[in-house]
């Protein structure tokens, strides 16, 4: 991890952030300079992406996150679905507040993994979020710029489906060097839309980090016998065709549901169980990969 705490004590000259930009106002100025020290302290920073809904990338996000945090890892998890967050049910924590602290914002904790979401902002539950696309900007800039992440080996980012505003925002925002994770499940109608997802990260230049193939069989709860519900090896044969790595196959174990909805994160809860194994294997390919890229 690298630790900048001051754009201005930073000894890389040719970084971006130290001079003002034509037309830049102070306002804008500060901002940059607070999301590039942030970005800085962050030495990977993964985007969780999926063309298609319906996947489970949320669900695969947060336990890559902790399946990342128990490789001794510091990691940091930002939820950037501005209209649907997910992660604070899912943790369990819907009732925290975030606090301000001396260099910012402070993401919560949850077992060491920091964790940010709109979620946590919100008055209720149920309260609708309604903004357009300069909004959605703003507020993903304020979570990587004015959130005290600290030093991170690996900030995931869970995005919405699809290739809309928050990840394009967020990817834009991260700038080089982040990269993509995308979820699919086996089947072909699902397979059509990751594609884009695919060839969005490929525009932005972003590195790739893998697919993983999600769902892929459900296992017993009484044998532990996996039958192929939805098909088998999609996401491998999409990684083979658009030459990408395959990190691996996640069955569907109906705990993973109950977890999500109880904020007892599957990993910790079934941790010997297939699929829990699965995320692990999942975890170090991606980290392997990260390792290898930088």
């Amino acid at each position: 991890m690298t630790d900048h705490s001051d754009c201005n004590s930073c000894g890389v000259s040719s970084c971006s952030a130290r001079n003002r930009q034509q037309g830049e106002s102070d306002e804008q100025f500060q901002m940059r300079q607070r999301l590039n020290r942030n970005l800085c302290r962050i030495e990977h920073k993964i985007l969780v992406m999926s063309g298609k809904g319906g996947v489970g990338k949320s669900t695969t996000a947060l336990n890559l996150a902790l399946a990342l945090a128990a490789e001794d890892k510091a990691v940091g998890l930002l939820d950037v679905d501005l209209h649907g967050p997910s992660l604070p049910t899912m943790l369990g924590m819907s009732d925290q507040r975030p606090q301000m602290g001396e260099e910012g914002i402070l993401p919560l904790d949850f077992q060491g993994l920091r964790v940010m979401s709109i979620g946590f902002l919100l008055e209720s539950r149920d309260q609708a979020m309604i903004m357009r696309g300069p909004m959605k900007h703003g507020a993903i800039q304020q979570f990587l710029a004015d959130v005290a992440w600290g030093p991170l080996d690996v900030l995931v980012i869970d995005c919405p489906p699809g290739t809309g505003d928050e990840p394009l925002s967020a990817a834009q925002l991260l700038g080089e060097g982040a990269g993509a994770v995308i979820v699919t499940t086996p089947q072909d109608v699902a397979l059509v839309d990751v594609e884009k997802s695919v060839s969005f990260a490929r525009q932005l230049k972003m590195n790739i980090i893998g697919v993983i193939e999600n769902m892929a069989g459900f296992v017993c709860p009484h044998c532990n016998e996996v039958t192929d519900l939805f098909g088998r090896g999609g996401g491998e044969r999409l990684a083979g065709r658009m030459d990408i790595p395959f990190l691996g196959r996640i069955p569907l174990d109906p705990r993973l549901v109950q977890s999500g909805d109880s904020g007892r994160p599957f990993l910790l809860e079934h941790a010997d169980s297939i699929a829990a194994e699965a995320l692990r294997h999942v975890a170090r390919s991606a980290l392997k990969r990260l390792t290898e890229a930088a």
